[in-house]
């Protein structure tokens, strides 16, 4: 019986990483639901129920429905058309209601015409409609809303998937800008050292000195409210962290054989934290940026529910929360609990993964 072959090829380390990260159960099931949630960001008015831009159908006749809520709804032709777009615009941008929906309790039809009684019309008044007012196709409709509707009458359900863009664009933004700072600066004072590392961990330190929660609000005011603004304001004070711990990194990696003989082989000083230097670092800058992931989107929810963050009507957690909080003492809790839920499992996920990075690139394993 032959003995089987031992395989002795080389295992780089991107692939020793991923081979520790497979066993870490918490991580592979936290990367698998951060995947659903940017397949769901990107595709965005795809999977809705509520295609309408930003996903703001008001309806004011049904709000404020439990989960699983259904109601009959005749779709009336708009004055005007509405133009059809294609799909990457409706993906990006939702496409206009076709129709005017009408929420009704009872109709019957004729040859030419539809009567219908309105949704919870207490009298027994019915409308007729021409059959060339209505939808050709299906002038009247069933419509289920999964988690129900808030005060305005629109679909819980639409509000919350569309709000995992501005949840993962803030985190993905922010910890981009907090790198791109928190790099730079780090890398030049643990490696120059001198006047120049005295200068920048003094700058370092008085932002440190600062709460971080209102140094964003202050550069929020500065900045003003909206969209773009949040990304700067939480970017611009999460790289402190960043450039403490790259600092530290380089100040170790500097007195390394492999940047001696850069500098005997006369490359310049960038060139070695570059090509040599920030590689060496880059497990470490991962780590936290999955945790400063998760920190922007507690700060962004945070902002919006203070009402400076993300402006209406763009759908946002915690502009959800914020609108709904009132409700947490009433029988409707839900509708404030629901973007709480989805806030914390998408931080916790993100925290996971984080966890599981470090596990994996720690070298003592």
């Amino acid at each position: 019986m032959k003995k089987k072959k031992k395989d002795y090829r080389a295992v780089s380390l991107s692939e020793l990483t991923w081979k520790r990260f497979r066993k870490e159960s918490q991580g592979m099931v936290s990367l698998v639901f951060i995947l659903l949630v940017i397949i769901t960001a990107i595709c965005g008015y795809l999977f809705t129920p509520d295609h309408s831009p930003y996903c703001n159908h008001q309806q004011l006749e049904i709000a404020i429905r439990p989960p699983g809520f259904s109601v009959q709804l005749l779709q009336v032709k708009p004055p005007q058309s509405v133009p059809q777009y294609g799909l990457l615009h409706r993906m990006l941008y939702g496409q206009p209601t076709q129709f005017q929906t009408i929420p009704i309790s009872q109709y019957r039809t004729t040859t030419d015409s539809v009567y219908v009684k309105l949704f919870e019309d207490a009298s027994d008044t019915e409308i007729g409609y021409a059959k060339t007012e209505l939808s050709e196709d299906a002038p009247i409709i069933r419509q289920r809303f999964l988690l129900g509707t808030d005060r305005y009458g629109r679909d819980v359900l639409s509000q919350l998937l569309i709000g995992t863009r501005i949840s993962l664009a803030v985190g993905g933004i922010s910890v981009f800008i907090a790198l791109v700072i928190g790099l730079l600066i780090g890398s030049i004072a643990g490696y120059f050292r001198g006047w120049i590392d005295d200068v920048l961990m003094w700058f370092i330190n008085v932002v440190w000195s600062i709460p971080t929660l209102l140094l964003v609000i202050a550069i929020s005011f500065a900045l003003g409210k909206g969209f773009w603004q949040i990304f700067m304001a939480i970017g611009l004070t999460m790289w402190v962290d960043v450039a403490r711990v790259v600092r530290g990194q380089m100040i170790s990696l500097r007195e390394k054989e492999f940047v001696e003989a850069g500098k005997a082989l006369g490359y310049s000083s960038f060139h070695i934290i570059w090509k040599h230097l920030l590689p060496n670092v880059s497990g470490t800058v991962i780590v936290i940026a999955a945790s400063n992931f998760s920190s922007a989107i507690l700060m962004e929810a945070g902002l919006s529910f203070l009402g400076i963050g993300v402006q209406p009507p763009t759908p946002s957690w915690g502009m959800m929360m914020k609108e709904n909080y009132a409700y947490i003492v009433l029988d409707n809790a839900y509708l404030a609990i629901i973007p709480g839920i989805a806030i914390m499992l998408l931080v916790l996920a993100f925290m996971l993964i984080g966890n599981a990075l470090r596990n994996a690139m720690n070298v003592r394993n």
